[in-house]
């Protein structure tokens, strides 16, 4: 693996520090004085829903404990998980039934 010389790195993470910096600070300063608009609101209304499906997704399709293969005590999970969530409308209480329905499909050996 070629390693890139220590100035390219730090100028590569200063710039995109700043430029992630700037894009943050610029909605936040420009919106903080005037409301948003419907639509922003109806859009960013379902920004917290779609985040942890996305971080749970690829460990569920995809999972590393298993080096890639498909696992049925993680899907079983996580279909719990989509059932109880859907049922109860509790986020924690989704994340609690399909941390049961893993660990004691693991522990009986799944």
């Amino acid at each position: 693996m070629n390693a890139l010389p220590p100035e390219v790195l730090w100028t590569t993470i200063t710039l995109l520090g700043a430029g992630t910096f700037a894009i943050r600070f610029s909605f936040l300063a420009l919106a903080s004085e005037r409301p948003l608009p419907a639509w922003a609101l109806r859009a960013l209304r379902y920004v917290p829903t779609s985040v942890l499906p996305a971080l749970v997704a690829p460990m569920v399709v995809w999972p590393d404990a298993t080096g890639g293969a498909a696992d049925i005590p993680r899907a079983l999970a996580a279909v719990t998980a989509l059932a109880v969530g859907a049922v109860v409308r509790n986020v924690l209480a989704a994340i609690g039934a399909g941390l049961a329905v893993l660990y004691l499909l693991l522990a009986l050996g799944f």
